[in-house]
């Protein structure tokens, strides 16, 4: 099974598009959060048209969501994908996922939840850096922000049946890999 992850569109079409294409075929993709709206805090990303991004998520069927700090009721709305929780937990072949936005609790204490659901891959977004480690069993993964990105790059990630990628979403380069194997 071939899974995309992105996290932190904010609303953005023009780079929601750019991670589709960059992420080429996939079976499934989990989305960090904060899809729609650009928050009070962040600029208008490149790109930005809310509407026409709900419109193209909902013409896909294989996205699983997690709610972030700038999703609202009038997002779930427009979504019809479930976007209200906080956290999901999947298992998707011989892998246990855990999936947040990031940002109602300590990164350690998201860890320990991740540890307490046995969970193979924690996936995080919020933070706009991409990030990919291994703390004994357990990969994390932050994708960055296919829109607002922090770091200067662009992100996406990629996992497959064996390696967790990410990559820049503008020249499709593999940023940085990690073996699932271990």
């Amino acid at each position: 099974m071939k899974i995309g992850v992105i996290s932190d569109t904010h609303g953005s079409l023009l780079y929601f598009e750019k991670a589709l294409q960059a992420l080429g075929s996939v079976d499934l993709i989990i989305h960090g959060g904060d899809v729609l709206y650009h928050g009070p805090r962040n600029p208008l990303p490149p790109g930005y048209a809310p509407k026409d991004l709900a419109e193209k998520i909902n013409s896909l069927s294989n996205l699983i969501f997690v709610r972030g700090n700038c999703d609202a009721d009038v997002d779930q709305m427009m979504i019809r994908h479930p976007l209200q929780s906080p956290y999901v937990v999947m298992q998707l072949g011989n892998r246990k996922i855990l999936a947040v936005h990031g940002y109602t609790r300590e990164k350690q204490q998201y860890l320990q939840m991740a540890k307490d659901f046995q969970a193979d891959l924690l996936i995080c977004g919020h933070t706009h850096v991409k990030e990919l480690v291994r703390d004994e069993n357990l990969i994390i993964l932050n994708p960055g922000s296919t829109a607002l990105p922090k770091d200067g790059t662009h992100s996406a990630a990629i996992i497959d049946d064996h390696v967790v990628k990410l990559i820049n979403i503008d020249s499709c380069e593999v940023l940085q890999e990690l073996s699932l194997a271990e």
